[in-house]
């Protein structure tokens, strides 16, 4: 751990992270899945709430039927 430390403190203090590509593609699921609850919640105020609260947590509902599969 002490090598990689004086690694990035020889480049003068620049890190390279080689991880965290992935935050555009979650972020065109959850405007896919904001577009989808939204076109079966959208009439109230709650139900549009609904539907932006189901779009942020979209993933554990993609995992629990994946393993509900099994």
């Amino acid at each position: 751990m002490a090598d990689k430390h004086e690694k990035t403190h020889k480049n003068k203090g620049k890190a390279v992270v080689n991880h965290g590509g992935y935050g555009g593609l979650w972020f065109l699921g959850f405007i896919g899945s904001l577009v989808y609850y939204l076109h079966f919640h959208s009439g109230t105020f709650w139900l549009v709430v609904l539907a932006i609260l189901k779009a942020i947590v979209w993933p554990a509902f993609l995992v629990y039927h994946l393993f509900a599969l099994k």
